[in-house]
């Protein structure tokens, strides 16, 4: 069942069964270790039927050419030999590698207990652990498989929920009518089936569950990619236990968070979005089928910040001298994936003034023209859950709690250029969305190795095949270099500009509101989604649009799509006020650069004028073309605009214009942007090597070694093979 893949090429494997047991609640207790830099602790796991009613797509249909999970079983079994297989053999058609077949029962394959010594093999396990039961007479135990990656496995137990006293009045299980099985049974399931209204009793309930004394252990064993946890005698997922507690901790060089410091040189750790989300953080379902609720307890010296992506601004509680307890949860179902956490010495930004922030704050927006279209339906399409759709306060609360952390050393900074800015955004997201989801907000300044783009994931429906279990692949997850191509996030942007602009802004923004209102908390595809916008508007006002048609031209495609071309022409010929200032500008700069070295004796020189920083991106990126821009000119050009100074957009494009014209004096910036701007600046490192000048080279593999042991994997794995 071990899978080896080749990072640069293969797809992601999901391998959760949620077809057949579904996590809906995850309790979290961990530890934070900035000395060996892993978290350790337990999760505790709530489990409800499996997606059984999943509706049937035809990616479906190319499912993996694989075994059901059920055809394996965890039995102590001789180990028999099993040629090994290396990543070219593994394909998505074939999913799993072929098991191995063995009958004599022997304790080898697992410690004492029955359970595999994951601190011995945590790294592969031999094909030969996944042996088919031939003398159970095809009666195999159910395998609960959930995504884990880079964990230490130490134990695995079913909790003893019937063992917790004061139970009754939340729940109907009876303990005279049952046995302990199908007790555990019924009050997890009471659990889970609790009013929203209740959901105070509900954590608590669920917290009071997780601190349970555990009934047995269960055999587990963990390849590369999962877990496989099974209960000896359970057959089928109806009777698998339905909590659940894994004693794990992580790996320093897991993929899912990242260890690093921040601005200010004090160690800090963040989860980082990879490719493979939160399974190096904690087993779950990768899926995004699998939403669940969750509430985490971290424990960290008193000196670190912890913050998470809970619904309530967590305070810290006193443990004992030098420690301290965060408490977050969440309520509302999401995808395992979007549990985040960062801890570090992080400093609470707050305004200088208090008046000054009030008087942005409590200045009144402009009221949308639909603002009387906030509540479109008496009850909610998703699942219960403590909703702000239904709360008459929440749907007018244009600015919800926010909260700014960062490095001391960027206080001064946050407080000029941040804290100002929140309120009028977070104003302008209710104005055209409605309701905001969460009741507060939690804004960190990362540092400065976080992949800004790695919260880039295909949805599974369309770019992999779904098994009938529900263990699936994501296309080129694995792929380094996916997380830094733009085009699908270009190309998203012009599409829903393009939308907006055909049907026009008022038809668009008022069916995105409805359709937010109608479908928050739900999993929709884009294809859903523009069969609903087509669908809300006559057929004489589609302009001939359809859900083929773009999708043909905007996803399937390669380029840009000839809509989008017919659109920059239009532009071209009738630029905008702004834009043509722009060119003006740009065509000083020529005639500057043109002139001689030495100025004649009375001449004036060009006067610029000031441009905001988008016109400056488009004033370096049309100097961009030119052939050659002499030393002075671009002297002149970094003085006039204090180009150094200016934010990571322009200060990338001038970096292009230093490297492209061997500006030597100002390879200091490059150098600083290398350093401080690590996600944006994998470009330039392909710039300076294909150069091939000596100093352009050098002053690569410098940066480089300065960042590579903080660089985020991915990242660092692409300079790599630039430089290299």
């Amino acid at each position: 069942m071990d899978i080896k893949l080749d990072p640069s090429r293969d797809d992601l494997p999901l391998m959760a069964n949620t077809s057949h047991i579904l996590v809906k609640h995850y309790i979290l207790d961990l530890d934070v270790d900035f000395g060996s830099r892993v978290f350790e602790g337990t999760i505790v796991l709530f489990f409800g039927d499996g997606n059984h009613f999943k509706k049937q797509t035809s990616s479906t249909q190319e499912t993996f050419q694989m075994e059901s999970e059920e055809t394996y079983t965890f039995r102590t079994a001789e180990p028999c030999h099993v040629p090994e297989m290396d990543a070219s053999t593994f394909s998505p058609k074939m999913g799993y590698r072929e098991s191995a077949v063995c009958g004599k029962g022997d304790q080898d394959a697992f410690g004492g207990d029955g359970n595999h010594d994951n601190q011995e093999h945590d790294s592969e396990i031999s094909s030969s652990k996944y042996c088919c039961d031939t003398g159970n007479h095809g009666k195999e135990d159910f395998l609960l498989v959930l995504d884990c990656c880079d964990l230490s496995v130490l134990k695995v137990e079913e909790v003893d929920v019937a063992s917790v006293p004061g139970l009754e009045r939340f729940t109907k299980a009876s303990k005279l009518a049952a046995t302990p099985e199908k007790l555990r049974h019924e009050i997890v399931r009471d659990l889970m089936a609790l009013p929203a209204d209740g959901w105070r009793e509900q954590l608590d309930c669920y917290t009071r569950c997780s601190k349970a004394p555990g009934c047995g252990e269960l055999l587990f064993d963990t390849d590369n990619w999962s877990i496989q946890i099974r209960k000896m005698g359970v057959r089928t997922a109806a009777d698998f236990p339905r909590a659940i507690r894994i004693q794990y901790k992580t790996k320093p060089e897991g993929q899912s968070v990242t260890w690093t410091s921040d601005q200010s040189g004090r160690p800090c750790v963040y989860t980082m979005g990879s490719p493979i989300n939160n399974r190096a953080l904690f087993p779950c379902q990768e899926p995004p089928v699998a939403m669940s609720t969750w509430q985490a307890t971290v424990r960290a010296a008193a000196s670190s910040v912890v913050l998470m992506s809970g619904e309530d601004s967590a305070k810290p509680t006193l443990l004992h001298e030098g420690y301290m307890s965060w408490y977050y949860y969440m309520t509302m179902p999401m995808p395992a994936s979007t549990f985040t956490i960062a801890v570090g010495c992080w400093k609470e930004i707050k305004p200088r003034t208090s008046p000054s922030i009030d008087l942005v704050i409590e200045r009144p927006c402009p009221t949308p023209p639909l603002e009387a279209d906030f509540r479109y339906a008496d009850t909610c399409s998703h699942e219960e859950y403590p909703c702000r759709f239904q709360n008459a306060s929440a749907a007018t609360q244009k600015i919800i709690p926010h909260r700014v952390f960062a490095p001391v050393c960027l206080e001064g900074a946050c407080q000029e250029a941040l804290l100002w800015l929140i309120p009028p955004c977070l104003s302008a997201a209710h104005s055209v969305l409605g309701t905001h989801p969460f009741s507060r907000l939690d804004i960190l300044i990362v540092p400065a190795n976080f992949p800004s783009l790695g919260m880039a994931r295909p949805n599974r429906e369309e770019t992999g095949h779904v098994s009938a279990s529900g263990a699936s692949v994501v296309k080129h997850g694995l792929n380094p270099e996916k997380a830094f191509m733009q085009v699908h996030y270009l190309k998203g942007y012009f599409l829903l500009r393009f939308l907006a602009r055909t049907l026009g802004e008022e038809t668009y923004f008022s069916f995105l509101r409805k359709f937010v209102h109608l479908f928050h908390g739900q999993l929709i595809l884009s294809q859903e989604f523009l069969q609903m916008l087509l669908e809300s508007i006559s057929e004489d006002k589609r302009f001939g649009l359809t859900v083929e048609n773009i999708t043909h031209d905007w996803l399937e495609c390669s380029g840009i799509p000839k809509a989008l071309q017919e659109e920059r022409q239009a532009e071209d010929c009738a630029r905008s006020g702004l834009a043509r200032q722009v060119g003006c500008e740009v065509a000083k700069w020529i005639r500057v650069n043109r002139r001689p070295r030495k100025r004649k004796r009375g001449k004036r020189e060009a006067t610029f004028e000031k441009l905001s920083a988008d016109q400056l991106v488009l004033l370096l990126d049309c100097l961009l073309e030119q052939t050659t821009l002499s030393p002075p000119t671009l002297h002149c050009l970094q003085q006039t605009y204090r180009l150094q100074e200016q934010d990571a957009e322009v200060r990338h494009r001038w970096c292009e214009l230093v490297i492209k014209h061997k500006y030597t004096d100002a390879y200091e910036q490059v150098e600083r942007f290398l350093q401080e701007d690590q996600a944006m600046g994998i470009y330039l490192y392909g710039e300076l090597m294909v150069n091939e000048d000596a100093r352009q080279q050098q002053l690569a593999h410098k940066c480089f070694e300065l960042v590579k042991e903080h660089m985020d994997r991915a990242s660092a794995q692409v300079v790599t093979e630039m430089l290299f």
